[in-house]
């Protein structure tokens, strides 16, 4: 955890992502659906939670069509701790041990308006999917990631999973992660985003400090920061008309794929690095807030200045978005 272990050749190197116990939250479509395919085909088990069963069911039947039995549906919201507490306690029994692997992923869009404009409402539903949802995960969580980690049973899975590892589920003992999807918008701040950039930031900040809280026992913590991804993000959170149109088109142009970013997500994932920015856009971004921060700022305040502005009216499609995650 020091960067020794960048020092072991990768071939031998443990691999927390292959013969993992996952959870997956927001698993339904998207990010959060790519993950958990992705764990399945490196020899895991996953549980897909979401808020929307239906979507998660069509996430299992995506994975059984070649892992039979490699995955489990869970409605849960995470806005609730409770429910995520009952998520814990579910993957437990169904592992028979401690999980390895927890992606944070559930998330919603927000976006549109200044502050002083948003509403209460809104930052509070937003947060309590964006940031709580990430917390409960992370707060919950913990103790079973470092139990796997602490002496605890290695190998692939338990219960009605057992079976599914076979001989590509190589066991690495004392090893887990949580990986947080959070968002260039956490460093970005970019105007008319106040909710979802404060969210967002507030996870970076989560997984920073998760990191050094972890190091040395085993746990990994990656925090994931993407610009565009093509998902449901956009259209199925509270974004204003003009801003939902951009966005659309902005992921239909220059989006990454939901797999391709799971896929080198998990890659980094497994070398213990912290920071995943998928996209040449995040790091030009990091890049110029980091040594330009006066001229960045003032040219963001300048473009939205110059940009058409546009009704407060927003897209409101709250009863299904927490599908989704970036």
């Amino acid at each position: 955890m020091f960067g020794l272990e960048r020092l072991i050749p990768i071939g031998i190197r443990p691999r927390r992502s292959h013969g993992a116990r996952a959870v997956v939250t927001g698993a339904g479509s998207g990010i959060g659906r790519a993950f958990a395919l992705e764990i399945a085909e490196r020899g895991g088990q996953v549980i897909c939670a979401d808020i929307d069963e239906s979507r998660a069911d069509e996430t299992v039947a995506l994975i059984e069509r070649n892992h039979p039995g490699a995955a489990h549906a869970f409605r849960c919201d995470v806005s609730r701790r409770e429910e995520v507490e009952v998520l814990a306690r579910f993957a437990e029994s169904l592992f028979e041990r401690p999980v390895t692997l927890v992606v944070n992923n559930a998330g919603v869009g927000i976006g549109g308006k200044p502050v002083g404009e948003i509403g209460f409402d809104d930052w509070e539903w937003a947060l309590g999917i964006n940031l709580w949802g990430v917390v409960h995960g992370c707060e919950i969580f913990a103790p079973q990631l470092r139990a796997a980690c602490g002496g605890g049973s290695d190998g692939p899975g338990g219960g009605s999973l057992r079976n599914h590892a076979g001989p590509r589920a190589r066991p690495h003992q004392h090893r887990g992660g949580i990986i947080n999807v959070a968002s260039a918008a956490a460093f970005a701040a970019a105007p008319s985003m106040a909710v979802y950039n404060a969210s967002k930031a507030a996870v970076l900040s989560l997984s920073e400090t998760m990191a050094a809280e972890m190091s040395g026992t085993g746990v990994a913590v990656t925090v994931l920061c993407p610009t565009f991804v093509k998902t449901n993000v956009a259209r199925d959170g509270r974004i204003t008309p003009q801003s939902a149109r951009l966005a659309d088109t902005l992921m239909r142009l220059t989006g990454f794929s939901p797999d391709s970013v799971a896929r080198t997500t998990l890659d980094a994932h497994d070398r213990g690095q912290l920071y995943v920015l998928p996209q040449l856009d995040a790091h030009l971004i990091w890049r110029l807030k980091r040594y330009f921060p006066a001229q960045y700022t003032y040219a963001l305040g300048l473009l939205d200045r110059l940009l058409p502005q546009e009704n407060s009216t927003t897209t409101d499609r709250s009863s299904v978005s927490d599908k989704t995650g970036v």
